[in-house]
């Protein structure tokens, strides 16, 4: 497989608490010289990172209701509206699991679809996470489905922050589940060249990492502390 087509799938993350305008200064550096599909920044960071790339075919992306998932409906279309003003071209939205492990499916569907109205108003990209560390397969195979129905354009296997990561087996479930017009995007321990490989001939769309400089510039030794 080309390197290339590696790079137009990574989502570089920059979502560590602790991450500073200079790390994000760094980061986006990164971001452009790979020319990467986009870089996926804290909300506040959002402003600065699209004036940093303002030069590069390097989109800006960010995340909604991260990483719990728990706050309001109202809550996190407000933040994709912010975002978007921001300049935010794709969001990446956490799903409500507590509401889905109670069985308020009605709920989390509407949750999704009011950010998903909010975005594609905006031609924005929303990507659904559903956190599949916390899900069994059959609530992993029903959130997938809830978030096609709710129109949303791609499904993602995690945060990174709530325990496990993405895996190949979670990849098939997941798509098996929706149509082929559904796009999947893993993300949570891609670290490696060759786990990138694995991830995109399995059928993904888009890889979300920190570890973008080692997995590209081929030195697969090298192994991110950033937990993404």
């Amino acid at each position: 497989m080309e390197l290339s087509k590696i790079e137009e799938k990574i989502d570089h993350a920059v979502l560590r608490p602790e991450a500073t305008d200079e790390d994000l200064v760094r980061e986006c550096k990164i971001a452009s010289k790979y020319n990467i599909a986009s870089v996926c920044v804290k909300p506040c960071h959002v402003s600065m990172a699209k004036k940093l790339l303002d030069n590069s075919s390097v989109k800006v992306s960010t995340v909604i209701g991260f990483p719990s998932g728990g706050t309001t409906t109202a809550n996190k279309v407000s933040e994709a509206e912010e975002a978007i003003l921001n300049g935010a071209e794709e969001l990446d939205m956490v799903i409500n699991n507590g509401k889905l492990l109670s069985g308020e499916l009605d709920y989390v569907k509407n949750d999704i679809k009011m950010v998903v109205g909010k975005a594609h108003k905006s031609d924005v990209i929303l990507k659904v996470i559903i956190e599949t560390s916390l899900l069994n397969d059959d609530q992993k195979a029903l959130a997938c489905k809830l978030s096609e129905d709710a129109g949303a354009d791609f499904v993602k296997t995690s945060t990174g922050f709530n325990g496990g990561g993405a895996d190949i087996k979670d990849i098939m479930i997941m798509k098996s589940s929706v149509s082929p017009k559904m796009k999947i995007k893993a993300s949570g321990g891609i670290k490696t060249l060759e786990q990138a490989k694995l991830f995109v001939e399995a059928g993904c769309h888009r890889l979300g990492t920190s570890s973008t400089e080692q997995i590209l510039s081929l030195d697969c030794t090298i192994v991110s502390n950033s937990g993404y």
